[in-house]
């Protein structure tokens, strides 16, 4: 099959190369010993995971070639950091790195102008949060991050809600091979009581023909103005299974109600 040509900074995307695990192992191992052609040899094995990353910013309204060449600089930053000790895939390691390199960039030329403490805070975090990436192979909480630097977790949070992007509604989250977990779905709604719709004969008729988990989530989720992760927490089940049986259950009501 014929790739088609798409030029990025001068570079000819459809010939980039492709390494093996094996073989990036190998040349790792060279450049961790001295061998410097053997790090440039894995950042051009690389610059397709860059440009996986940059679709994920395609709709910011920036430059494809200025997000590509701040994505490079994450994979070369993952490059000259990766442990191969570890035993984690590169891509594994590399991926959130590129992504928190054009992130940054992206704060750093966003209009809305957040406090230079918050800032500092949240780039701290940031660092702190590689390094762990780094040191336990996973994401870190902010529980951890915040005990990492000696302050509060509120205040972890707070920072890091302030330098972020703003991000549609029905942006998909999250996905283990089922229906998408959306933004919106993490969102409480505490105008969604009971006395809102509760009353309607309808719907209390339609909850009849819902089996008890059903309405429970349902109760949870649209009288109590819970998010789906409460709601699994509290009733002890993954969010995923929630969104599948709240949007089932609200199907099954719709049918009852309108056909």
């Amino acid at each position: 099959m014929t790739r088609h040509k798409v030029v990025i900074c001068g570079v000819d995307t459809a010939k980039l190369p492709v390494l093996k695990n094996d073989e990036m192992r190998k040349l790792f191992v060279k450049m961790q010993g001295g061998e410097l052609s053997a790090r440039e040899e894995l950042i051009n094995g690389n610059l397709r995971l860059v440009l996986s990353v940059i679709q994920r910013f395609n709709n910011r309204g920036e430059y494809v070639d200025d997000l590509f060449q701040v994505g490079c600089i994450g994979l070369m930053k993952s490059i000259d950091n990766f442990d191969l000790s570890h035993n984690v895939r590169f891509s594994t390691y590399a991926v959130p790195m590129i992504i928190g390199e054009i992130r940054r960039y992206l704060r750093d030329n966003n209009p809305i102008r957040v406090s230079r403490s918050l800032r500092d805070i949240a780039y701290k975090a940031l660092q702190v949060r590689e390094k762990l990436i780094s040191k336990t192979s996973r994401e870190p909480t902010a529980t951890e991050i915040a005990e990492e630097m000696g302050i509060p977790h509120s205040d972890i949070v707070f920072a890091m809600d302030a330098i972020q992007d703003p991000v549609s509604l029905f942006e998909p989250i999250y996905n283990d091979g089922g229906d998408p977990i959306y933004v919106m779905d993490q969102i409480s709604d505490d105008k969604d009581k009971d006395e809102s719709w509760v009353d309607h004969l309808s719907i209390k008729e339609g909850m009849l023909q819902l089996n008890e988990r059903e309405k429970l989530i349902l109760n949870k989720r649209f009288f109590q103005g819970k998010t789906q992760m409460e709601v699994a927490d509290e009733i002890g089940i993954s969010q995923a299974q929630v969104s599948r049986l709240e949007k089932s259950a609200i199907t099954q009501l719709n049918k009852d109600m309108f056909e």
